[in-house]
């Protein structure tokens, strides 16, 4: 056994279920937890303010448990492999381990480290590595049924006895040398998650115990709880994704009833969602500038500025895209549902560029993915793999009243529209005279007219979409 050994923390801020940490225990007398501040990360204009905030709150927290089992987190800034060969030069460490990573950067980042360091990878980002999953002539999937049915969930499933318990010490040698941690940028009140492994763990028992038995029924309802809320944890490993899925299929085979299957069924379907778009990410990086089908790359966007800020502020005279972006700016989390919902009003109704909402989101979300994010706006945009048809356009007025059928959404988010009555808060344009004036919400003014029509829009849409096809083929 070695006498010292670096686990090289990037997305995996938990000391249970990390095959990295386990691995450098394994190897080695003595482990440094570090965490590397990376330039390219620092200068990104996709990192946005509240998910920096979540990650820096994360840090402390690990630093606390670490601190706890007679360890402490080592901060440095600077580029990774220098860094690294600092760490390992002070330290003495023989070895790094890291969890694999899968985006274009960082497959480049840790390809060429490896040439110059002794860098160890290990699965936890995701439980089946892209590589690992593919159709039996060696390509890989681009439709999700298949790759659920026929390749992932043929692989075995893993069990709770696969989890790794949080070591109860970790031994980290004395004298290695840490900036401090900073007290800013500070999580925004209104983040509604606390940082942190702790916290993971409790939101996932809560939600095995109480929510999940009914989540294919309540997960697409904007003013409930439905969804697990545990995305931030999964994007920062303050969760494995290993034991989420353990979860899942725990539940799955407990269920007593069949409600409870279908929901511990869907929420597993939606972890398999997030790997799929980790393996297109991996096996396709142009989608993080193009379309998954070219034949949309020549799509003639009208990208109005003005809308596009409308949009951004939640003024488009749509009440349901309106709460949905004025709780993503003000939290940093969106309902999923209302996620498909804003993005298909700013690519099929406002024909803006999906790439001007991927960003935008990315600048916002805290628990921003970049597989997770493209993958979701384009299946909604009808340019990615297993996309929505082309064709397929959301309505904002019947998604709101299906969705959100008594306003407590809308009302929480656009406060102007709190007094408007039932019957026309998924329409407030309609509201005559007298029932602005009873409602406090003037139209036009307390809040705006539709920008564009929905059916108008449609008609636009649907001609760009096929002059792009045609031009096409």
């Amino acid at each position: 056994m070695m006498k010292t050994a670096v686990w090289w923390i990037r997305r995996d801020l938990r000391l249970a279920d990390n095959q990295a940490l386990a691995a450098a225990i394994n190897a080695a007398d003595q482990v440094v937890p570090l965490f590397i501040v990376d330039p390219f990360f620092e200068k990104s204009e996709y990192v946005g303010e509240k998910r920096r905030a979540f990650l820096w709150a994360g840090l402390r927290q690990l630093d606390v448990d670490l601190r706890a089992r007679s360890s402490r987190l080592i901060l440095r800034y600077g580029r990774p492999q220098k860094v690294l060969a600092e760490i390992m030069a002070e330290s003495g460490a023989e070895a790094i381990f890291a969890e694999e990573d899968f985006s274009s950067y960082a497959r480049c980042r840790d390809s060429q480290l490896a040439e110059a360091l002794p860098l160890t990878l290990t699965a936890g980002v995701v439980m089946h590595p892209p590589g690992t999953v593919l159709k039996p002539n060696g390509e890989p999937y681009i439709v999700f049924t298949p790759f659920k049915k026929k390749a992932w969930l043929e692989r075995p499933l893993p069990k709770l006895s696969d989890l790794l318990p949080a070591p109860d010490q970790i031994n980290t040698p004395a004298g290695i040398e840490t900036e401090a941690m900073p007290t800013e940028p500070q999580l925004p009140a209104s983040v509604p998650f606390k940082p942190g492994e702790a916290e993971a763990q409790r939101l996932l028992k809560e939600f095995a115990q109480n929510r999940i038995d009914r989540y294919a029924q309540d997960r697409n309802t904007v003013s409930l709880g439905g969804t697990s809320q545990l995305s931030p944890y999964l994007r920062f490993g303050m969760l494995s994704a290993r034991q989420a899925v353990v979860t899942a299929v725990t539940c799955l085979q407990n269920a007593t009833s069949k409600e409870a299957r279908k929901g511990a069924d869907t929420w597993l379907s939606e972890l398999i969602w997030r790997e799929f778009y980790v393996h297109i990410l991996h096996h396709f990086p142009h989608v993080l500038h193009r379309s998954f089908r070219p034949e949309y790359d020549n799509i003639a966007w009208r990208n109005k500025e003005d809308e596009f800020e409308a949009w951004c502020n939640g003024r488009t005279g749509y009440p349901l895209v309106d709460a949905a972006m004025r709780q993503l700016t003000s939290s940093g989390w969106m309902h999923n549902r209302a996620r498909m919902v804003v993005a298909s009003f700013l690519v099929k109704d406002l024909l803006i560029d999906w790439r001007w909402g991927e960003k935008f989101f990315m600048q916002h979300l805290v628990d921003g993915d970049p597989a997770a994010n493209n993958g979701g706006w384009q299946w909604t945009a009808g340019t990615g793999t297993d996309a929505a048809p082309y064709f397929r356009i959301f309505n904002p007025i019947s998604q709101s009243k299906k969705f959100d059928s008594r306003g407590e959404y809308i009302r929480r988010w656009v406060p102007e529209l709190a007094d408007v009555p039932n019957d026309y808060i998924h329409q407030p344009w309609e509201m005559p005279p007298m029932v602005q004036k009873s409602a406090n919400c003037k139209i036009g003014e307390d809040y705006p007219e539709p920008i564009v029509n929905h059916y108008e829009a449609r008609d636009w849409t649907l001609e760009a979409y096929k002059e792009a096809r045609e031009a096409a083929s």
